[in-house]
């Protein structure tokens, strides 16, 4: 669960598994003061994000490109791609989900990837519901549109 939201809030490997590593360091220098397995659940899920967040910011200060975000690395990548899926419309989707606003980003990754309802997203996070589903519906709103334009783009 850790590498995955980092995973794929980060969009690299090497990076969802720097912040994994960090995630699960702090989690044993705390796992006494956490009381029970949901608590350590609830607690791994909002240190990823924020973990996550804080990684990408400093990435952003120190920009690299990773080998996941070479066109010859994503091409090979897609052999394993499940059948009847549209791996060109989930590429574009993902590159769409991450240029988002880092808080959006999250709320998204939470909400489809790790199927998480609004309440607890706002517990994870730290925020309230309110700006959760405000988060949710603008930034549907926002990949509608922008994915809208791109297909009205290619069909003309």
């Amino acid at each position: 669960m850790v590498f995955s939201i980092a995973l794929h809030y980060l969009r690299s490997r090497e990076s969802a598994e720097e912040v994994a590593q960090e995630v699960f360091l702090q989690l044993y220098r705390r796992e006494d003061r956490l009381a029970s397995r949901e608590h350590v659940a609830a607690w791994l899920r909002r240190v990823a994000c924020h973990r996550a967040i804080d990684y990408a910011r400093r990435r952003r200060l120190d920009p690299r490109t990773s080998l996941a975000e070479c066109p010859e690395a994503a091409n090979a990548a897609a052999p394993g791609d499940a059948a009847g899926s549209d791996p060109m419309l989930r590429e574009r989707l993902r590159k769409l989900v991450q240029s988002l606003p880092e808080k959006a980003r999250a709320v998204m990754i939470l909400r489809y990837q790790e199927d998480l309802d609004p309440e607890e997203i706002a517990r994870t996070l730290e925020m309230p519901v309110r700006t959760v589903k405000s988060h949710l519906q603008r930034s549907l709103a926002l990949l509608r549109e922008k994915l809208g334009r791109a297909r009205g783009e290619k069909l003309a």
